[in-house]
């Protein structure tokens, strides 16, 4: 007999379409479109459908943990250990010694998300960047001037390569060439 199951929008109207197959509304290369699946996924669908009912179009891990979960038990133990024997450590470091000392391997991301799960802060936050203020120009001409040199080609081959100098006063920004 059928067990009772609670069908999402999804699998409701999956029924749905089944349903008119079933009845011969819709033939299985319809039923495929509406539905988004292939033509032998409808037949397998339908198959199911006949030998088991409704419950076939619910997903077989409903109500199941995932396998790849982690256990509830390792990451209560990652927190107390986080807050009690290396509170003040960043997560990185945090990870790394938690798999040399305890054979808890886990990424840092991980480690990060059972730590937020649990409500515990960061050791501390990265540093606003440093406001970088330009400096003052000289206040007299002359006082500083900025000299810089590019060798190059100048004369494409027709000659030896020449370094161009060029200064800028910083008082007044003027650029001399030489």
């Amino acid at each position: 007999m059928e067990d009772s199951v609670t069908l999402n929008a999804a699998e409701q109207q999956r029924l749905l379409v089944l349903n008119d197959l079933e009845a011969g509304i819709v033939i299985a290369a319809e039923a495929a479109e509406l539905l988004g699946v292939s033509v032998r996924q409808v037949r397998r669908l339908r198959t199911a459908y006949r030998l088991q009912g409704a419950a076939a179009l619910a997903h077989g891990n409903r109500g199941r943990r995932p396998r790849h979960a982690l256990d509830p038990t390792l990451a209560a133990r990652v927190v107390e250990l986080a807050t009690s024997t290396y509170a003040g450590f960043n997560r990185q470091h945090l990870t790394e010694m938690l798999a040399e000392h305890h054979g808890i391997v886990l990424s840092r991301p991980t480690v990060h998300r059972i730590l937020a799960t649990a409500g515990v802060s960061p050791a501390r936050r990265r540093r606003p960047a440093r406001h970088r203020q330009r400096r003052d120009r000289y206040p007299r001409e002359g006082m500083l001037l900025q000299v810089d040199g590019s060798r190059h080609d100048w004369l494409e081959g027709r000659g030896p390569y020449l370094t161009l100098i060029g200064g800028i006063d910083d008082a007044t920004g003027l650029v001399n060439s030489g």
